[in-house]
Order: structure tokens, then sequence, then C-alpha cells
């Protein structure tokens, strides 16, 4: 029988998907998990939780599915060692450094493999097989035919998601949102850019629309033959959801599973009955329907785009008419009944303003759930109404959040009649539970030390990549020590092909050349692409980029020599050494990194000589299955900014990449002097001309940024949500010692200096 798998978001949703007879929950902690901006789950909550459901035998899972960076793996130590102690059921997971961290310090901790780390055919879920991990959760954008070829090949339980919001990027692969402002989604800060509207340049005109954002998913129709193929789990999204939600969507899953059986067209009929309380976005089942791979990659974008449905959810509501301040009785009834505020983020979204919704058919009463979207499309919020008043002139009012203003518009989510009362899940005495990760020291760990010659493939210098043939040719004029080819539907035609001894494809040794992989490996292009890589391996070509799993596993016990790219992120050195035992010793480092990551995680000259390091890129931001629906004229759209995007879209899939580059061609020279010996120019995906090439070495010798280009992460690093909140508490304690008169003033903090210590 196929387990039901629930978000609990909080407690009330936990109450709620138990109450509906979900077989197991997954929540996260304050750290570590991709839903950071969820309640989460406190420490003595965690612990009540576990053991009030082991008692029920339900099961537990636990986040702990973001990429970690190596100042973070001594907290990710003691907090692994608390979970130990704890004992859920099992850690949802995406870096390889935890992995790695539990084989060496908690074993006996059940491991499945988040949908971040890219799991889509079975070839990557036998290597995590092997590695001790029990599940893995595959990736959404797979048919109901990939899913049995997966589950027919491997020992791995088969954990899948059927309902709620859908990625438009491939799992565990988008970098939109930390190319913005750092907040990478395999940190679990995700913007939703692919929710926001765009403006797009199409023949003769501008028009807008939200040209990314995905219907969500609903698979209720096809779990009769899902469960027939296998499928240990069926899997929930929305731990960000309200306790209605995740009890309808439950309820509804639920009642397909126990019964389908007895009539299945009659219960799926009920089944979708009780979801059509899910005021979410519109429905697709995505990649299901389909005769065939191209038939998808060509119709599916039209199965889950809709470039005029708003990034909110729900049913329209109408637009804010009017809004004011709340007196100070509207604000004691919203707070009544809420948990004390513990961080400033909590205390300021209780605060409320009262506004006027027209335009409308349906009026919200409290305790009614709705969606606030601002008219610029520069944010969102959700909201639980509670205070309802009417003035002198018949206005009602209600209490929504602060930043929104007349004209943005309302949505409808959840209504109050739909609520039910659950019983309670936790302890009401949480007092026995006390356990919290220690202060234990995390062993230092050495990497490997490499042998002599090991790498002797892998010389020093600049590396150049590109995704033709025709471009390979311009780029010579860099003299690079390797040409990197991205394999893809031309350049496999050209390697297969017309690999001739009369005519070669490329004017330079194939000893010189290093074939990329595509990070996305789907269970349907599985078996093609490993007789791929054997005619390739038969053809001399030696040395492949690996980007997923799966391509470890095929060339395991081949003739080849193979670099980790950088969709197998390592951004600690736990992620290298879990490498390293799949005989790996050369790594790209992920191109949303930080110099100073990069920095702490290979320290010594030896180690970073094992690194290639990217220089110049155009970064894949969405990559996407399908190709783009006939609607989508355009190449360039940007956002509210200004900022430019370009989208190309091809029998491989869509890619949307900046209009300008990432760069640090003008700190080759430095960066090379620090011992980063092996750069990377990346020309993927894009046209390359004589101009761009003679430009960019005019820059490299001159040591000149690329005008407009972007540092991404190298500077700033990734956005660290606790060291805001941090600054947020301290300016809070300073602005009240200030209004109390305690506060002492810093040394010389408001004097002028002295003439004896004034800088001349």
């Amino acid at each position: 029988m196929s387990e039901l798998l629930a978000p609990a978001g909080n407690p009330e949703a936990l109450d709620a998907a138990i109450g509906e007879g979900a077989d197991a929950v997954y929540l996260g902690l304050k750290s570590f998990n991709a839903r950071l901006r969820s309640s989460n789950f406190a420490w003595n909550q965690f612990e009540g939780a576990v053991n009030s459901l082991h008692k029920m035998g339900k099961k537990i899972y636990v986040t702990v599915n973001t990429v970690c960076e190596e100042s973070e793996t001594e907290r990710l130590y003691r907090f692994l060692n608390y979970l130990n102690k704890v004992r859920p059921d099992g850690l949802i997971v995406q870096d390889f450094g935890v992995i790695r961290m539990c084989q060496e310090f908690a074993p006996d901790l059940e491991l499945h493999a988040s949908t971040q780390m890219n799991v889509s055919s079975a070839a990557a879920a036998n290597l995590l097989c092997k590695q001790g991990l029990k599940r893995v959760v595959v990736a959404r954008e797979l048919g109901l035919e990939e899913i049995r070829n997966i589950k027919a090949n491997t020992n791995a339980e088969i954990e899948m998601f059927v309902h709620g919001a859908l990625c438009v990027s491939e799992s565990g692969l988008c970098l939109f949102s930390s190319y913005l402002g750092g907040k990478s989604a395999n940190r679990g800060m995700c913007t939703q850019a692919c929710r926001r509207l765009y403006n797009a340049e199409i023949p003769g005109s501008v028009s807008s629309g939200y040209y990314f954002s995905p219907c969500d998913l609903q698979l209720i129709d096809h779990i009769p033959e899902l469960m027939e193929a296998g499928v240990d789990s069926f899997k929930i999204e929305g731990r960000m959801k309200s306790a209605e939600y995740v009890g309808a969507v439950t309820a509804a899953y639920r009642f397909v599973m126990d019964h389908y059986k007895e009539d299945r067209k009659g219960v799926i009929a009920e089944g979708k009955r009780i979801l059509s309380t899910d005021f979410a976005r519109s429905k697709t089942d995505y990649w299901y329907g389909f005769k065939n791979i191209d038939e998808g990659v060509s119709s599916a974008g039209e199965k889950i785009l809709n470039p005029k449905q708003a990034g909110g959810t729900g049913i329209y509501l109408g637009k804010l008419a009017v809004t004011r301040e709340s007196t100070d009785s509207e604000r004691k009834i919203s707070e009544a009944g809420r948990p004390e505020p513990k961080t400033e983020e909590e205390r300021r979204a209780n605060f409320i303003q009262m506004a006027v919704i027209k335009g409308g058919s349906y009026d919200p009463d409290a305790g009614d759930s709705i969606r606030l979207h601002k008219k610029d499309d520069t944010g969102r919020a959700s909201h639980k109404v509670r205070v309802i008043t009417t003035d002198e002139k018949g206005n009602r009012w209600i209490d929504i959040p602060l930043g929104f203003s007349q004209g943005d518009s309302v949505y409808l989510l959840q209504t109050k009649s739909m609520s039910k009362r659950y019983k309670r899940v936790l302890p009401v005495d949480l007092t026995p539970y006390r356990k919290q990760p220690g202060p234990e020291r995390l062993p230092v760990l050495d990497l490997t030390p490499l042998s002599k010659n090991e790498l002797n493939w892998f010389p020093e210098g600049i590396y150049v990549q590109v995704s033709t043939v025709a471009d390979a040719h311009v780029v010579q004029a860099l003299h690079p020590v390797r040409y990197i080819l991205e394999l893809n539907a031309d350049t496999e035609y050209d390697l297969l092909n017309k690999d001739t001894a009369e005519k070669p494809v490329l004017p330079f040794s194939k000893k010189m050349v290093i074939i990329s992989l595509d990070p996305f490996v789907p269970s349907g292009k599985e078996a093609e692409l490993r007789q791929t890589l054997d005619t390739l391996i038969e053809k001399g070509y030696t040395t492949f980029i690996a980007n997923n799993l799966a391509h470890l596993a095929m060339l395991r016990g081949k003739k080849a020599n193979v670099i980790a790219g950088q969709y197998l992120y390592t951004f600690n050195r736990w992620a290298v050494s879990f490498l390293e035992n799949q005989n790996v010793m050369a790594v790209e480092t992920p191109v949303e990194n930080s110099e100073r990551n990069l920095e702490k995680t290979f320290e010594s000259a030896s180690e970073r000589s094992r690194v290639l390091l990217s220089v110049f890129a155009y970064p894949a931001l969405f990559r996407l299955r399908f190709k783009l629906p006939s609607a989508y004229d355009f190449t360039y759209f940007s956002d509210k900014e200004q900022m430019t995007f370009k989208v190309n879209s091809t029998s491989d899939g869509s890619f949307v990449m900046p209009e300008y580059p990432f760069s640090l061609v003008d700190k080759m020279v430095s960066l090379k002097n620090r011992g980063w010996t092996h750069q990377l120019i990346d020309f993927s995906r894009t046209k390359v001309t004589r101009s761009d090439i003679k430009n960019l070495m005019t820059l490299m010798n001159t040591h000149q940024p690329v005008q407009g280009g972007s540092r991404f992460n190298w500077k700033d690093g990734f956005y660290d949500p606790e060291k805001i909140e941090a600054y947020q508490q301290s300016a809070a304690r300073r602005e009240q010692e200030e209004k109390s008169g305690n506060r002492r003033p810093l040394k010389n903090s408001s004097r002028r200096p002295s003439k004896k210590n004034k800088r001349k």
C-alpha cells in the first residue's frame, strides 16, 4: 500500500494532515530546509511531534534539503547529532555533504534524496541506494511510463509529488532567485521569480504576462495507475499552505487511495469534489498523457503555462478601494489568540491595517484566508481575516497586512466554512522535551591528497565551453588548454554521425575535448544516453563533465576521466568528499558560489588545483524540460527593475539567461596567483562571434570588467536571513535603549577626532 505523505508547516497543519488520514508528515525546523519562510517547528514541538506520531503508528520526516556552506558545517553537524537523538523516521536531504556526514557520524539515520537532488532516472536512484539512501523523491517533470521504469529498475523506494505548486525549472536547477539577490532556491530562500509579471519584446510592441508562472500539479486522476506501478509514497506539496488546505487535499487523496478499486470513475469524481475547495491556481497533470518524450517536449508548455494567470492564487475578490490605519481595538481583536511573537519578523507580521475591497462578488468573512497581490507585482502575502467592521456609510472594512495599498488585488484562498477542528497531535505539556543541538565540535576533514600525475589530463589554463561545433571553431583564438563541448541534440548528431577519418568534426585532437553532459537525465532518455556515452568513448572522447548522479553511474568502470560539474553542488568539503568516494577528484564550482565560501572549502593550492572556476558565463537561470508555447514569440523580456533576460527554446528544452554575463575576467590574473589555475569561460547556449572573442581578449589583457556584467554571488555571497534577523534584533535593542536613556554611546562615536589623532 502506498504511503500518503502530507506537509506540516505548522502544528495546525500537522493536526489537519493526521486528522484526514495521512500516513506520514514532513516538516522543517528552523534551518537547513527549503521552506525557510514557513513558520516551521521549535525544538520541543518537533520532539513532542515525533513522540506523539510514533505512538499513533505514523511517520515523520524532516527536511534537511538545502545546500550548506563550509562555514555552516559545524552547525550542521550539531543539528544532525540532535536529529540522531530525537530519531525521526527519515531525513530528506539535498547536499552530498549531509549524506557524507551522516555516513560518518549518524549511519542509523534513514536518508531520502530530495527532489532538489534532481533524481530522474534509475541510474541516479541506484547510485544513491548503494550509498545507503532508502528513498528518492523523483523529479516532478516525469511521466507515468518514466516513473514505472524507475520503479522497475531500482531497489530504492520511490516518492513523488502528486499535488501542489510546481517549479517551472527542472528540479534543483533553478538559479533565478539566487541571481536576483542571493536568495537561492538551493538554500530555501526562493523568491519565486517564475511567478512575476514580465514585459516581453514581441514584434512591433511590448506585451506583459506571467510568462513562467506554472499551474499547480494535480494527479488525482492518475493515482490508481501510480499505485499499481508500485510508487511507495505520494507527496502533497504545501508546507507554506494553511491547515484547511492541507486537510482538504489530504482527505481527497486518502479517499481515492482507499476506494478506487470499488468504483474508479466515481471515486475519482468524489476526490475532485473534495479538491474543489482548493482555490489555488488552475490545475495540470503536466507530463501525463503524451505518446512519447518528443510530444511532451513540444506540448507540455501549453499544459503548464498560462501567461494571463496572475502569480497569486485563489478566486478573485476585487481590489483594495481604500485603506486606513487600524484602531487599538481592531489590533487587539487581531492579536487575540495568537502566540507571542519571538522575532522582529514575527512581530511585524502581526501589524495590520484596514481596507475596503471593491469589484468582486464575495465579501470575505472572519476566518477566511485571502491572498494580496501588489499591483506592480513587487510583493504578495497570504492572510487570515480576523477583524470585520462596518462604518456609518456602510463600508465593510477587513484587516490586511501592512504594505498594501489602493489598487492591489485580493484573492480568496479558503473560506471559514471549510475549516475543521482536528484532534491535537502535539502534547499539551512540552516541558519534558528538552533536547536541542549541543556544542559538539566537528572533526576536521582533510580532502584526499592527489597522487602524482593523477590529474595530468586536467592541465592548468583556460577552458572554453560552447554549445555548437561552429562555436568551437570561433573560440580557438582564446588558445584554451581544453575545449568543452556541450552534449545536445545538435552536437550529438555531429559527434556520432560526422566524425570520419576524411573529415573530422573538430579542428583539434579529441584529447583536447571535454564533453559536458546535461544536468537533467530523464528516465525516458536514460538508455539512449548510455549508448551515446559508450559510442563517444569508443570514438576516443575520454573526458566528461558529469552534472547528474546518473552520469557518475553510467561512466563508472569506463575508460573515462570525470569532472563533477557545477550542478553536482560542492558548497562544502564534505560534499567534495562524497564525490571523492565516487572516484571523482576534479570539480567545477557552482556558478552561484561566493569567493569567500570557495576559499574556505578549498584552502590550499593543491586543493585549488582540482577546481575548474567559472570566470565568465551566461548562467541558465531557468532550465525547462519543454519548448515554450508558440504564442511566446519573443527572445528578450524584462522585469519591473528593467533587468533584461533572454530565452532560448530548443528541442532540448528551454533556457532563460541574463542579457549580460557573469564575469570575473578582470580578476583572472589575481585569481590565478591565489591558486585558481583552472579557469572556465563558458559560452553555452550563446552564439559566439569573432568580435565577441576579440572584445573579451581585450578585457582579459587590460584587466577590465565586462560592461553591464554581473558578479552574481561572488562578492556578497548568499542572502543570510539569520544575519538579517540578528541585525534587526540588535537595531531594535539599540532603539529601545536610546528611548529609555540607558544606552551608552560608543567611544568617540559622536565626537570629532582630536587634533592629536586626526588622520593626515
